[in-house]
């Protein structure tokens, strides 16, 4: 296959190159300009767009097993090479919770015919319920990268520590939900001004807050790597900030919605459930020091959160309706428009935390663009207006906030398992 005109975006290339590429059995064969196509090889024109190492979402719910009413592996994967995204790391609040070997290894198979690598994070705690620590070291051989509660903090400090210091012993992170429940619950939307004039119970930042601090000292007195969760407030990204000047290892990750949006949409969309999610959005504040944490480095990776929910489910009074939107497929958009459009980053910084820090986090193995290497690639523009409508949405349910909304950027194609998929407007 040769795939004519790309810009390539990596650690070796800044996008300002057009190139051809030649890929042989999943290989890259060839890179050079005005290469001539082979009898029988398939080709296709890139038109100029971008091509960087396949993106990878660390953070997403796939739903199966036991939730497959919500999204399946199969249409999971189908919303992240949509989205861009060649690999993700799926969040085990399932049913059964991904706290045995055998799931771990059933979500993989089940993923194996899909251009997506999936890659499962097991429980810290058996069935998510924050008592006993679940089987990692099985879970690690079976193919689990990280290990998480998701969906609930691990609550219990003695139960963190011990799964830092287990986790350290595998060399992978805990990913915690930060969260002080007895803080945060009822909470449906971020507690402060717009909450108190719309009469809804509200998540104060503070909930967020005390949990980080508190894995910031654990994850210091362990030695282990923790990875703070979806984190959405201004305090909580200082607290990140200064763990990291004193050594600590301590990572971190943001969503697109939580530097684009603020609480103040939940009244100007009229309480539309698809703006209901936990953490909540939070003020402009907190937006501007989600950006200037990626700014400055002290978040290292976007991710999305992404979190199917059936319609009936959604489609219910704002306190009654479930946490979570889709993200998958709007995650570059959202991104180039917030990020790149403004300067405030620069198209290798987000492939950075697209694609370098979440595989690094998760000690997966570096892609590359460079002959010899593996074809596991992202192809993408900056400049293309669409919109986000129903019809163009991969993922099996509907809640997001971006529908009919115009974007701006989208990803193209990616190539990934000897698979060229194109995502072409419906």
């Amino acid at each position: 296959m040769l795939l004519q005109n790309v810009r390539p975006v990596s650690k070796n290339h800044k996008g300002t190159d057009t190139v051809d590429i030649r890929i042989e059995e999943g290989v890259i064969k060839e890179i050079g300009s005005g290469l001539t196509l082979n009898k029988g090889e398939e080709s296709h024109d890139f038109e100029g767009a971008y091509v960087s190492p396949g993106w990878m979402d660390m953070h997403i719910h796939l739903r199966e097993p036991g939730f497959e009413h919500k999204e399946t592996i199969k249409t999971g994967c189908a919303a992240a090479a949509f989205g861009g995204f060649t690999a993700v790391a799926c969040m085990p609040n399932t049913k059964p919770a991904t706290h045995t070997r055998d799931v771990v290894e059933y979500i993989i198979k089940k993923a194996e015919s899909t251009p997506v690598d999936v890659h499962p994070i097991g429980c810290v705690t058996k069935d998510r319920a924050g008592k006993s620590i679940a089987e990692m070291g099985d879970m690690k051989d079976g193919g689990a990268v990280a290990f998480s509660d998701d969906g609930d903090p691990v609550y219990d400090s003695q139960v963190m520590r011990v799964a830092l210091e287990y986790s350290s012993m595998l060399g992978v992170p805990i990913i915690n939900h930060e969260e002080d429940l007895a803080l945060s619950r009822p909470g449906h939307m971020n507690e402060g001004r717009v909450s108190t004039r719309l009469g809804l119970d509200g998540t104060p930042g503070i909930a967020e807050e005390t949990m980080i601090a508190r894995d910031i000292l654990l994850a210091e007195y362990t030695g282990g790597h923790v990875h703070v969760a979806h984190i959405s407030t201004a305090k909580g990204v200082d607290l990140v900030r200064q763990a990291k000047k004193q050594g600590v290892k301590v990572t971190t990750e943001v969503c697109p919605h939580h530097f684009d949006l603020t609480d103040e949409e939940i009244e100007r969309q009229n309480f539309s459930t698809n703006y209901k999610m936990h953490p909540p959005l939070r003020t402009q504040a907190d937006v501007d020091a989600m950006i200037e944490g990626l700014v400055d480095g002290t978040i290292d990776v976007i991710c999305t959160d992404h979190a199917p929910h059936a319609i009936e489910e959604k489609e219910v009074e704002f306190i009654y309706a479930p946490n979570g939107i889709l993200g998958l497929e709007t995650a570059w958009s959202i991104s180039n428009m917030r990020l790149l459009k403004t300067k405030k980053l620069n198209l290798n910084e987000l492939v950075e935390k697209l694609c370098y820090n979440p595989r690094s986090i998760l000690n997966l193995e570096e892609l590359k663009i460079e002959e010899g290497a593996k074809a596991n690639l992202t192809f993408f523009n900056t400049d293309e207006e669409w919109t986000y409508d129903v019809k163009n949405i991969r993922s099996k349910s509907k809640n997001s906030p971006y529908i009919d909304k115009k974007l701006e950027g989208r990803a193209v194609a990616i190539f990934n398992k000897g698979e060229l998929v194109l995502n072409t407007l419906k």
